[in-house]
């Protein structure tokens, strides 16, 4: 399976639409681009393994593999970047502003209720980060 997040850029925060082929799943936010800077950037453009991952703080959510320059970079419930973000990404329902959202759980929720089954069948799947 294939994910692909079409990113907008701006100075507050990153945007971006989250897409399995061509089906809209939800909007995304991030930390502004700043260089891959380690908690205060996004991450760069790129193709990443997703895998899940289950804490105590974030439930079920998704580590992103083989991030340049970065370890521990997730896929998780958020509605601020500037916030509650350490350079990972949040699932949003709908954009606030740069870098916000709303109803990021019900989002993430969504998420990995489509994602989750074809981890669990053993089926790689891959996040496709590019601008729009």
């Amino acid at each position: 399976m294939k994910l692909t997040i079409k990113r907008v850029y701006h100075a507050k925060g990153t945007n971006g639409d989250l897409f399995a082929d061509d089906r809209f799943i939800c909007h995304t936010i991030e930390l502004p681009w700043k260089e891959n800077m380690h908690q205060v950037s996004c991450i760069p453009e790129g193709n990443y393994e997703l895998r899940k991952r289950k804490t105590e703080r974030f439930g079920e959510h998704f580590i992103l593999m083989y991030v340049p320059g970065r370890t521990g970079i997730l896929l998780h419930a958020a509605n601020d970047a500037m916030k509650e973000i350490k350079g990972c990404i949040a699932p949003v329902e709908t954009l606030t502003g740069e870098g916000k959202g709303n109803n990021s759980r019900r989002s993430l929720t969504r998420l990995v209720r489509f994602v989750y089954p074809e981890l669990e069948k053993k089926e790689k799947v891959y996040l496709e980060i590019r601008s729009k």
